[in-house]
């Protein structure tokens, strides 16, 4: 599932450091005008994250000899001796990729400007445009797979700008470089593996196989593993086609969703206004409740198509002086696509604006974002001060965002969990 500029790894990497809102940032993608993640390369990632030392391949001096070792492996797994020769064949490692693979940016975006691009008059018009070109076969993927048109049409343009920017890499060519000095040899080399199946099946040839530098691919950006069992041949030529066909594309991306619970018809969250004097601490993805009783805390929003039943949590994307969602079970499933609190976020405003309800957000866009150095500092600071922020890393998951809400507690400061370079220099004085 994802999320943009040349590469998406590496946004959605800083991205996800800056956020408090954001869990584990996902790995690469292409989508249009940010640089994030590639969808289901988080759940892929996720995957094959428990391999055992002996699955770990090893290193080796040289690519030719990793080449080998490689082509001995894949020839055992079932791979055709014409698919390895025309795939591999004068193949040599991408050092751009393995750069992109390696870099840590220092410097992100706020959530806003992000949205600013995600959710932008251009984007909302043409899926607009898009939403009746293809009604059609739109209105046959949500009668098979009961995804709403809306989002499928949000996911298409963050993935690939409407299938206008599906990425200029050899997919083969990028995860043999990351399969061979990347800095997580077991998953690229399971990617590869899955790439080279799809060959082996002739739903695209080696040239056509293109996507982005960590091989998110085609118009839906999937790693070959989510590829493997999510996509499908929605318009019945016999090749699941994400590249070249809007309806397989569309559909796999339906398919996704599908298996990752989403449900027709029920809200991915809506903006909420919340009451003077609010326990912000209580904006936790471990704290969900039903609307009547957030109601009862004094939140109000105007949900619809929500089950009595149905729990949600509060999201402050910005901290308390930014907007308010109160997020449902679709939101999560839009989590499972690209593990990005931002980029689910985009989706869901994204599928709104198609359908008419666009927001006027008010964001504290004079407030600065810390730089990954600062983010490492508030960690140690944090630490140091008897809160415990886990590794300090840069990335603001749920151990720093607790750590936050704590000292914010400690401070009498609304506890919003959110990090700021007001926090930091007030953490430095004591």
């Amino acid at each position: 599932m994802s999320m943009l500029s040349p590469n998406r790894l590496g946004f959605a990497i800083a991205f996800a450091l800056l956020c408090s809102c954001s869990s584990t940032p996902p790995a690469t993608s292409n989508s249009t005008s940010q640089a994030q993640a590639p969808s289901p390369v988080a759940a892929a990632a996720t995957k094959s994250a428990a391999t055992s030392p002996a699955d770990t391949p090893a290193r080796h001096e040289s690519f030719s000899a990793w080449q080998s070792d490689f082509r001995r492996l894949a020839l055992s797994q079932g791979i055709s001796v014409a698919t390895l020769d025309q795939a591999l064949a004068g193949l040599e490692p991408d050092p751009a990729v393995i750069a992109a693979d390696s870099s840590q940016p220092e410097f992100t975006r706020p959530v806003w400007e992000y949205l600013d691009g995600a959710v932008s008059a251009s984007r909302v018009k043409r899926g607009q445009q898009l939403q009746v070109e293809y009604a059609a076969t739109l209105s046959a993927i949500e009668q098979r797979y009961a995804v709403d048109a809306q989002v499928l049409l949000a996911v298409w343009g963050m993935e690939s700008a409407f299938g206008h920017n599906i990425g200029n890499k050899n997919v083969i060519r990028s995860l043999a470089s990351l399969a061979y000095a990347g800095r997580r040899a077991s998953f690229w080399q399971e990617q590869l593996l899955a790439a080279l199946r799809i060959l082996d099946a002739g739903d695209i040839s080696a040239r056509g196989m293109i996507g982005s530098w960590a091989g998110a691919m085609g118009q839906t950006q999937f790693m070959p593993t989510t590829y493997a069992s999510h996509a499908v041949d929605f318009d019945g030529d016999g090749r699941r086609d994400i590249w070249n066909s809007a309806s397989d594309a569309l559909g796999s991306a339906a398919h996704y969703l599908h298996a990752s619970g989403w449900q027709a018809g029920k809200p991915w969250g809506f903006q909420v206004a919340l009451p003077d004097n609010f326990d912000y601490a209580l904006a936790d993805t471990g704290i969900r409740k039903t609307y009547a009783q957030w109601n009862a805390l004094g939140i109000k929003g105007t949900p619809q198509g929500l089950a009595a039943g149905d729990r949600g949590y509060l999201l402050l994307p910005a901290g308390h002086r930014g907007p308010a969602f109160l997020v449902f079970g679709n939101f999560n499933s839009i989590l499972k696509y690209n593990n990005s609190t931002s980029y689910a976020l985009a989706i869901g405003l994204l599928s709104d604006a198609i359908r008419g309800q666009q927001l006027a957000l008010q964001w504290p866009r004079g407030d600065k974002p810390l730089s990954r150095h600062e983010r490492i500092e508030l960690q140690e600071q944090l630490s140091r001060l008897g809160f415990d922020p886990g590794i300090a890393d840069g990335i603001i998951g749920a151990n720093t965002r607790r750590a936050v809400r704590g000292s914010q507690q400690q401070l009498g400061w609304p506890a919003d969990g959110y990090p700021t370079p007001q926090l930091l220099t007030e953490l430095r004085k004591r």
